[in-house]
């Protein structure tokens, strides 16, 4: 597959602080890959040297296959979409769709029809003779990446342009982006600090802490094979579990390190005696009686039902939460059984926090 955008051992310094450290991404035309990562991670950092609105320090940057190191923003032929709307307040849609386009000094009569073909796309054609003062949250944000869509450039750049919204509107859009994208057979990069909107929307995440990517690759390897813990933690609502731990003497088990000690099975063969970190998705653990073979026991402290389903947080440190049923008839101060299928307990080396799973 053909990379649309090229990254090779990328840096970026801000005086004496290293922003970005030996980014190597490539990115096939036509996917959309998601940056996603905890506040300063360097993602948006990423985005805008992808754009040009920051010069890397160091590194080769290639869009369409040309090296683009050097390129000023305007040359590069990417779209920006912000997290602000950034429309003209004085222009209805049809003219804020077409401003790029004016600016070009392509013929109004061109510029219109390419405005009714695009407004089509996203759905606004009744809407090219409004305001945005007289449109609603997402359909300016529709607007904005209409704007970006009429320019038919290289790639798409969004940075986090869903978290002005409300949270039913968030999931709306999402689904619009993700649908506009695969109708244009457009590539996009896609900025979000949420990782249920990476995971919904792209094809590839990328997961960055420190200037450093920490993992990448489809949203379900990160989620069933986190390289190591930081990983594990992110990908995942609620998140995962930890629970230190040492292996046992057969290594195919740990004792979870527990007020109540409890022996785990394993469905691999570690190293015998070993301190770990034993990582337990909130919704993989099923409840049964305290007393079950391969069961440990937790106290419930805490509990929060959504409807659909019952959070429970147990008394014990470290505060394990289990995800179960909305109907889940359960007390709190009741000792409940735990237990989780083998190949479902993720195991991390408690120094290194690397994942013992290969």
């Amino acid at each position: 597959m053909t990379a649309q955008i090229e990254i090779l051992d990328v840096q970026k310094h801000y005086g004496s602080f290293h922003a970005l450290r030996d980014i190597t991404l490539s990115i096939p035309k036509g996917q959309f890959v998601a940056l996603v990562g905890p506040s300063g991670c360097g993602k948006s950092t990423l985005l805008r040297s992808i754009a040009g609105l920051e010069t890397i320090s160091g590194g080769t940057m290639r869009i369409a296959g040309e090296v683009v190191n050097d390129m000023p923003p305007r040359k590069r032929d990417l779209a920006m979409v912000f997290q602000s709307y950034a429309l003209y307040p004085h222009m209805n849609v049809r003219d804020n769709l077409t401003y790029a386009l004016r600016l070009k000094r392509v013929p109004k009569s061109e510029r219109y029809a390419k405005a009714d073909e695009v407004a089509k796309v996203i759905g606004l054609e009744a809407l090219l003779d409004r305001y945005p003062r007289e449109l609603s949250g997402g359909q300016r944000q529709r607007v904005a990446m209409g704007r970006a869509i009429i320019r038919e450039p290289k790639a798409f750049l969004f940075d986090e342009p869903l978290s002005n919204l409300d949270a039913a509107l968030r999931v709306k859009m999402r689904k619009e982006v993700r649908a506009l994208h695969d109708r244009i057979g457009a590539t996009s990069v896609y900025v979000t600090h949420d990782q249920i909107e990476a995971m919904t929307m792209a094809d590839h995440v990328v997961v960055l802490r420190a200037g450093v990517i920490e993992q990448q690759g489809r949203p379900l390897d990160l989620y069933e094979r986190p390289a190591n813990q930081f990983v594990a933690g992110f990908i995942g609502s609620p998140a995962m579990n930890f629970v230190p731990a040492v292996t046992g003497a057969d290594g195919r088990s740990v004792t979870l390190g527990m007020t109540k000690q409890a022996l785990l099975p394993l469905d691999l063969q570690v190293a015998p005696d070993r301190p770990v970190t034993v990582g337990l998705r909130p919704e993989h653990l099923e409840i049964c009686a305290p007393e079950t073979n391969g069961a440990f026991p937790v106290t419930v402290g805490a509990i929060e039902r959504t409807g659909s389903s019952c959070y429970l947080f147990s008394e014990e440190e470290p505060e394990i939460i289990i995800v179960t049923d909305g109907a889940t008839p359960v007390k709190k101060g009741e000792t409940l059984g735990l237990r989780i299928q083998p190949e479902r307990v993720h195991l991390f080396d408690r120094e290194s926090t690397l994942t013992l799973r290969g």
